[in-house]
């Protein structure tokens, strides 16, 4: 198995699973409702859809940078705003968070494993260290999705 091969195995299993630590993005995201979704279980923190919202956004814009774009993100592609409040609006957002994982896995299947320690983008980490980064960043704030998802159980149980 080549490095590249290795790392888009990782991305697989963080975004989908059979991931060492416990569930994957999606994973976790399964029988989230919309309604827990938008919950605020804690009033400073970000919201379970919201947190999606963000995954997604840094995981296309890894592969924005992959293909040349410097993808430097303003506030609100950051955290983008929530699109609705309703089922179809969550089952949407869960289908283009799994769409920017396919195609960043994809991306990631052409490279070749020397160029891996070359800047993705001139002044920026390595390729190498950039798509660990995002498999880095989606596990963090799927371990953040994970306590809201709980917190907002708890709450309706309580």
């Amino acid at each position: 198995m080549t490095e590249t091969e290795r790392i888009a195995d990782q991305l697989n299993r963080a975004f989908v699973g059979n991931a060492w630590h416990g569930p994957a993005v999606m994973e976790i995201l399964e029988g989230v409702t919309a309604e827990e979704a938008g919950a605020r279980p804690f009033a400073s923190a970000h919201s379970i859809w919201e947190l999606a919202l963000h995954i997604e956004a840094w995981t296309r814009a890894c592969h924005r940078r992959l293909q040349g774009e410097r993808a430097q993100l303003s506030d609100a592609e950051d955290f983008p705003a929530v699109p609705g409040s309703d089922e179809q609006a969550w089952k949407q957002t869960r289908e283009s968070i799994m769409e920017a994982h396919d195609e960043l896995a994809a991306a990631i299947h052409e490279l070749e494993d020397s160029q891996l320690e070359q800047p993705i983008i001139e002044e920026m980490n390595s390729v190498y260290v950039t798509l660990h980064g995002v498999i880095q960043h989606s596990l963090y704030h799927a371990g953040q999705i994970a306590i809201l998802k709980k917190a907002f159980s708890e709450r309706q149980t309580a």
